[in-house]
């Protein structure tokens, strides 16, 4: 099995080249919707964050009101690094029970993530990621793209692209680079490129 980290700013379409990477044969985790998931009712975070956050966080339904807990973290450094304290490793957990049951000699496992060079999601597991691809774009096209897909405005969007990490600090971590400027038939055409070094690379690992 060959475990890679996939990654990208906002509006970049790293998403896009997931589902891409799919058609071809990975296996893609969306790490964004594990983290959505230890907060829903029966979730492996939800006791701790109520304990560390207070009840004003519980939800009707047994689960975290991500709304709340939001308005607590948001622009708050120390609270936002608590909550990655009990988040993380929960993540973390989940990822390597669905690694598990992915795991086979010819299997590319994708770990599709927002906070790669930030964090030690996809690293600190079982199933570390082996190689990264970092998807980038021309900041005018991922502007448009939040406008119109996401409904985020321009001042806006700058701001949480300039939360993340840079372009610079995700080079520095990549194996392989997807440039998201043109059409999808261009892109689809370097996915398709990405996979056969993958692929290649899964060979080498096995040999």
């Amino acid at each position: 099995m060959l475990v890679v980290g996939l990654t990208g700013g906002m509006g970049v379409g790293k998403s896009t080249v997931g589902g891409l990477l799919s058609d071809l044969g990975a296996d893609v985790i969306d790490v964004d919707a594990l983290g959505r998931k230890i907060l829903e009712p029966g979730g492996l975070a939800v006791s701790a964050v109520i304990d560390r956050f207070g009840p004003g966080v519980a939800g009707t339904d047994g689960g975290i009101d991500r709304a709340a807990l939001a308005e607590i973290v948001f622009g708050e450094a120390d609270q936002l690094a608590a909550l990655e304290e009990i988040s993380h490793p929960a993540i973390n957990e989940l990822l390597d029970q669905t690694a598990d049951s992915l795991e086979r000699d010819d299997a590319i496992v994708v770990y599709d993530m927002a906070v790669l060079v930030e964090s030690r999601l996809g690293y600190d597991t079982k199933h570390p990621y082996e190689v990264v691809v970092v998807v980038e774009a021309p900041m005018a096209d991922r502007l448009e793209r939040l406008q119109e897909q996401r409904g985020i405005e321009r001042e806006d969007a700058l701001a949480r692209i300039d939360s993340q990490a840079s372009d610079e600090e995700r080079r520095a971590v990549a194996q392989f680079l997807i440039a998201n400027g043109g059409d999808l038939a261009a892109l689809s055409e370097a996915t398709a490129e990405l996979w056969g070094q993958l692929e290649q690379l899964l060979v080498s690992k096995n040999s």
